[in-house]
């Protein structure tokens, strides 16, 4: 990979919806040599209690000649093993993006990030290639990247074993089949499949080289409803039954109404996270509307430097004149006033 990303039309999907901050890119791309360093400081974090993920700081920075368009802007997130967490955000906010460095797909421009103990910042060529073979499977939305047309269900499956040592391909792949509920498509091709059926295979495929990390893009963006209960259903028995990690991007609301873990995105940092509440956690998906539920607990994060984001809403509710607003503390309650208000 060389100095500058590049892409076939386009740098990036978020880099052009993200909101583009001159002065303040221009300050960061001083930085980025200071951090890249700062990053290079472990190679691996070790232990029983390590995280799955590990992102401090972490920032990403998209060139062309005439602009820099500023992606993660000191992104801090940690996930810990056996965790299903659901990341949230406008187009732009650069969740996509983060996903694609943990998939071994982009490279971040500073900060540190950690996947399985590795250092991201650390990996050689040959070590990515490794990491992407056997640390990380990846689901995408567009099923053109997750078959070959060519190949039937199983073929599909078995491709990425041959990159392996697994001798019993055809053994493991009738399991996956099963275990996403097709073995009986298994010899059916991409044009014979459904959307639906397309996106268990797929998941069958993440799953082929047993990844310690499972990651999906908008995996229920193209299925209808019943078809992304499925799914979904699917990745939670995934994460109880075989304690697998997964983090999925999604717009999909009513999902991430029922993820344990919601982390929000909002200008390249975690802006909130939603705690699923316990009575929810052992509904199923018939027996409650859930877009009409309030099933989870909303958190506003607090960065590094103390900073928080204020949701949008609760901005325009205080009808700001201008930039300035009053904090005050009574009785361990912050407050947020307008102080023209009352002029």
């Amino acid at each position: 990979m060389g100095k500058t990303v590049k892409k076939e039309k386009e740098i990036n999907r978020e880099a052009e919806t993200a909101e583009v901050k001159e002065g303040s890119a221009e300050s960061m791309s001083a930085m980025t040599s200071d951090m890249a360093n700062e990053a290079t400081d472990n190679d691996l974090i070790t232990g029983e209690n390590s995280p799955m993920v590990l992102a401090e700081n972490l920032v990403k920075i998209y060139k062309t000649s005439e602009l820099e368009v500023l992606a993660l802007q000191g992104l801090d997130l940690r996930v810990e093993r056996g965790e299903l967490t659901a990341i949230i955000g406008n187009s732009g906010s650069g969740k996509s993006t983060f996903l694609n460095m943990l998939g071994g797909l982009d490279e971040p421009s500073a900060g540190k990030l950690f996947v399985d103990g590795k250092n991201l910042f650390k990996l050689t060529p040959k070590e990515k290639v490794i990491y992407k073979r056997d640390t990380v499977g990846f689901v995408w939305q567009n099923n053109g990247r997750n078959l070959l047309p060519f190949m039937n269900a199983m073929e599909n499956i078995m491709m990425p074993m041959h990159l392996t040592s697994e001798k019993n391909k055809k053994e493991r792949a009738l399991e996956l089949l099963d275990l996403v509920g097709m073995s009986h498509r298994k010899f059916s091709r991409m044009n014979q499949l459904s959307g639906g059926e397309q996106q268990r295979i797929a998941i069958a495929i993440a799953l082929a080289n047993k990844p310690k990390l499972l990651l999906a893009d908008e995996p229920t963006g193209s299925v209808d409803r019943k078809t992304a209960d499925y799914i979904f259903d699917l990745f939670k028995r995934l994460n109880k039954e075989y304690n697998q990690t997964i983090i999925i991007v999604t717009h999909d609301v009513e999902l991430s109404k029922k993820v344990a873990r919601v982390v929000a995105i909002r200008d390249g940092k975690i802006s909130s996270e939603r705690i699923l509440k316990e009575h929810y956690s052992n509904i199923g998906n018939g027996e409650i509307n859930w877009m009409e539920e309030e099933t989870q607990d909303e958190y506003t994060i607090v960065d590094r430097a103390g900073r928080i984001q204020i949701p949008r809403n609760m901005l325009d509710s205080l009808e700001l004149k201008d930039n300035k607003i009053k904090v005050t503390i009574d009785d361990s309650i912050i407050k947020l006033e307008n102080p023209q208000k009352n002029i």
